[in-house]
Order: structure tokens, then sequence, then C-alpha cells
């Protein structure tokens, strides 16, 4: 088993840059970069998995502790490293385990986008 990860997105990529979807329309870069992360959690494991993450206690789970979704272990890293390339996730290997986390801005960002603007 190899012991190289991939680096986890910056949260600097990983926030979509959209102001909410009422106030004005999404450029084709806004509406491709949200696009991925909608994407992302349109799959029903991965949705699973992000929700084990953020709810999880301080903020952060081992790969040991969410891998109980249905399905294989191989397949939990492939959707880990899905969410981790949309940028929905980051990762620390410590040991022989890997820490998720989800990045606040992240939510905050997606929360925004799907916010309405007060009258």
């Amino acid at each position: 088993m190899s012991k190289l990860t991939t680096p986890p997105v910056p949260a600097t990529d990983a926030v979509p840059c959209c102001p909410p979807l009422d106030e004005r329309p999404l450029t084709a870069d806004e509406a491709e970069r949200t696009a991925v992360m909608f994407k992302a959690l349109g799959d029903p494991v991965r949705l699973r998995l992000f929700s084990a993450v953020a709810s999880h206690p301080g903020g952060e789970a081992c790969v040991c502790d969410i891998s109980d979704v249905g399905v294989s272990q191989p397949t939990v890293s492939h959707h880990l490293r899905k969410l981790r390339e949309a940028g929905l996730l980051a990762s620390e290997r410590r040991g022989t385990w890997v820490y998720y986390r989800v990045e606040p801005s992240v939510l905050a960002a997606m929360g925004r986008l799907l916010t309405t603007t007060a009258p």
C-alpha cells in the first residue's frame, strides 16, 4: 500500500466565488466550479460520507470512523477522493489513518449561494 496521498485542495480553491443565486446570474467560470461541488454531492454514498465528516465530533473524522456506508473500503476511498478533488474535504495522514475535515468556508459559501438576499 502506498503512503502517498493526494494533497488536500486549498480552501481558497474550494470556495465558490459566487453571490446568492437571486443576486445575479453566475458567470460560466463560477457555474463550472460550483457544479463540480454539487456533482460530487449528487451521489448518495458521497453525501453520506460528507455528512458523516461534517457532523463528526471535533469537526474531523478518521476514515476508520466513517467507512460503514454499505460499500467496500476501496469504494469508500474512491468516493472520499472525489470529495477531496471537488474541494469539499481536506485530508491529513496520521500514521496509518487518514483524517478528513470539511472546511467551514466551503459550507458557508455553499449556504450563501443558496440563500436568498433580503428584499
